[in-house]
């Protein structure tokens, strides 16, 4: 998957929108909140979402997809890990991460700021 096709689907979601917070890194937010973190577009594309509501349910990725997922810097101990877009994890698989990823920071936002469904 390029980038830019993913960048689309994540402003695709209900309430999505751009984000610059860092020189050099793009994010896409909901209700305020990041759920997909997207680089700058330099290098090898990747992904950064929330895998699971806690590190052992996202380790599941590492071990499925060795040298494509990552532990994110930071906030990896949350369950946010970096799936590379032009590795071995297709392109289904992507955008069910990036869906479970929405998900779950949409579930935590309070209901006022929650989008309604597209």
């Amino acid at each position: 998957m390029k980038r830019e096709e993913m960048l689309t689907y994540c402003l695709a979601k209900p309430g999505a929108w751009l984000d610059r917070p860092w020189e050099g890194d793009e994010v896409v937010k909901v209700g305020g909140r990041i759920f997909a973190f997207l680089g700058s577009g330099g290098g090898d594309p990747t992904v950064g979402v929330k895998c699971g509501p806690n590190r052992e349910a996202a380790d599941e990725w590492l071990h499925r997809h060795p040298g494509d997922a990552t532990v994110m810097a930071y906030i990896g101990r949350s369950g946010w890990n970096t799936l590379r877009l032009a590795g071995g994890i297709d392109d289904e698989e992507l955008i069910e991460a990036v869906d479970e990823s929405y998900d779950a920071v949409v579930a935590k936002l309070p209901k006022r700021e929650r989008p309604a469904a597209g």
